[in-house]
Order: C-alpha cells, then structure tokens, then sequence
C-alpha cells in the first residue's frame, strides 16, 4: 500500500539572471474579498476571477520574496506576513530552511515598502528579535517617514493603525541601528537598482536585478490580483495611500515592461511569479515564464 503525498513540494523557484541567481520563495498565500478593489463592480471583479479560473467566493493572493545572489553576498526583498496575518501566509523562515538557507545568511533585506504582507516578518513578537540579525535594512527614503508619522497614523481606521502602522513600528524597531534608505535610481545591492513607482505607498519601489543583458524587475505591488488589474489597471485597491499614483505606476510600468520585453516577478503574481507582460487592448496580459530546469 502506498500512502498519497499530504502536502506540496517545498514552493521555492530558482532563475538565473546572467550570472546572478533569484530564488522566489513563498511566503505561502492569503484569502481577501473583491470588496477592496476600487473602480469596478464587485460582481464583475468576481466574475473575472472566477473566469481565469480562480475561486468562486474572494480571492487568492500569493506572497512571494526573493532571494538575490550577487558575487558571494546574499539578499533578501520582502519579509512576508510574519503572524500578523492568515496562517496560509508566514512560511518564510520554513522554505528558506527548505532552500538550504539560514536567516543569519542573510545580510541585506530590501524592502519595497512596509505592509504587513512584505515586512510583518522581520522580527519575532514573542522577543522582539530580529529574525535576520546580519541583515542592514534598507528602503526608500519616504516610506519608514510615512508609519511613523503620528497625524497620519490618526486618519487611519481601527485596523488600519493596528496592521499597517503598528505593526510597521514594532516590526522595524529591531533594525534601527542597521537601517539605510535609498534614493530613486540607487544601486542597493551589487546588480540590484532602486527603481520608485510610488502610489501604492509613498515609497513603494521595485528593484531592477541585471547582469549583462539579461535583468528582472521585481515590482513589488504593482498589481495585487493580476487577472484583474493587467486587463483593468484603472482597478485600484482601499490599501493604496494615493489610488491615482498607484494607477499611473501601474500603467507606466506594465508599458515599460511590455515595450522593453523585460521579465518581471511580483510579490503577488501566481507563483513561481516570473512573468512577461503584453499589450491587449485598453489594458494588458501577464504571461507566465515557462519553467526554467
């Protein structure tokens, strides 16, 4: 008798980028209703979902970091959920165990910006130490100012000022002796430019990984539910700070990527997230990357 498997192959992906190395590893997923989606009917942004084969009630949100490994130096781009949210999210520090990877390994974190679905998982809560104590934090200069500014902590709703602004405070404070902000266009790490699109937070960002001619953008939250927003990128989401910036991010972006052919991975593209993306009438389409052995 034979026993059937009970769970999935560890979710960790590996691409070459010239003689750099990107490793996606899942911070697992996170179910969410379509009632946050701005600029379109709730009833139709279900029936998008549904038709791209997804599920018949919400949605699914992968969450996804990265690995960079770039001349005997190791990176991390996001945290994941830590415990702040939904136990489908939160398997970091298991996959990166998985990839052969310890947190101590790790000397540099780039964060493209401070939701508790990107950086919830830097610090353990029941020490308050950091889970990456070798790693410098670094981020862009306008985001930390913006969780740690009091006024507009106040215009936030209840869980707003819990999971957005709380947990960005607790998370962070470990780091503050190890922390480096960056401008637009800085290179953070050797092969990795900062690259702003802003709008989904006031310093989100994306970072540009290139050797040679070959490169991959990794573009942080540029669309949250992809089978919506690449045909619709005028659909925002309630957690965007500046819904329109976060608007013309997106276009901006997704023409850059489709007239430059690049390929590009987000934290919430389907995993294993590296992907093209096309013009298609009004809007666009994101293809993914057939599997690389």
């Amino acid at each position: 008798m034979v026993d059937a498997p009970k769970g999935q192959i560890p979710a960790i992906y590996h691409r070459q980028i010239g003689d750099l190395t990107v490793s996606v590893i899942s911070d697992g997923y996170l179910m969410g209703a379509v009632n946050v989606l701005r600029n379109i009917e709730e009833d139709d942004a279900q029936q998008m979902i549904v038709d791209a084969f997804g599920p018949a009630e919400g949605r699914k949100t992968a969450v996804n970091t990265f690995l960079i490994y770039s001349k005997g130096r190791l990176a991390l781009v996001d945290t994941g959920c830590g415990t702040y949210m939904a136990d489908t999210g939160g398997k970091l520090l298991q996959n990166l165990e998985l990839a052969g990877v310890k947190p101590t390994d790790i000397d540099t974190i780039l964060l493209t910006h401070m939701h508790p679905d990107h950086s919830a998982g830097l610090s353990n809560r029941d020490t308050w130490q950091p889970f990456f104590p070798n790693a410098e934090l670094v981020f862009h200069e306008n985001e930390l100012k913006h969780w740690e500014d009091d006024g507009a902590m106040a215009k936030g709703n209840e869980r707003e000022q819990a999971l957005f602004f709380g947990a960005t405070r607790e998370q962070v404070a470990p780091y503050k002796k190890q922390m480096r902000m960056f401008k637009d266009g800085d290179e953070v790490f050797p092969g990795v430019t900062a690259m702003t699109a802003h709008g989904h937070t006031p310093g989100h960002s994306m970072y540009n990984v290139q050797d040679g001619n070959e490169q991959l953008l990794i573009w942080g939250d540029i669309m949250h539910v992809p089978d919506i927003q690449a045909p619709r990128p005028e659909v925002t989401i309630a957690y965007d700070t500046d819904p329109t910036q976060a608007e013309a991010s997106r276009r901006r972006v997704c023409d850059m990527a489709s007239s430059d052919r690049l390929l590009v991975a987000g934290m919430h593209l389907h995993f294993p997230a590296c992907s093209h993306v096309v013009r298609e009438g009004n809007g666009f389409r994101v293809i993914p990357e057939s599997w690389r052995q």
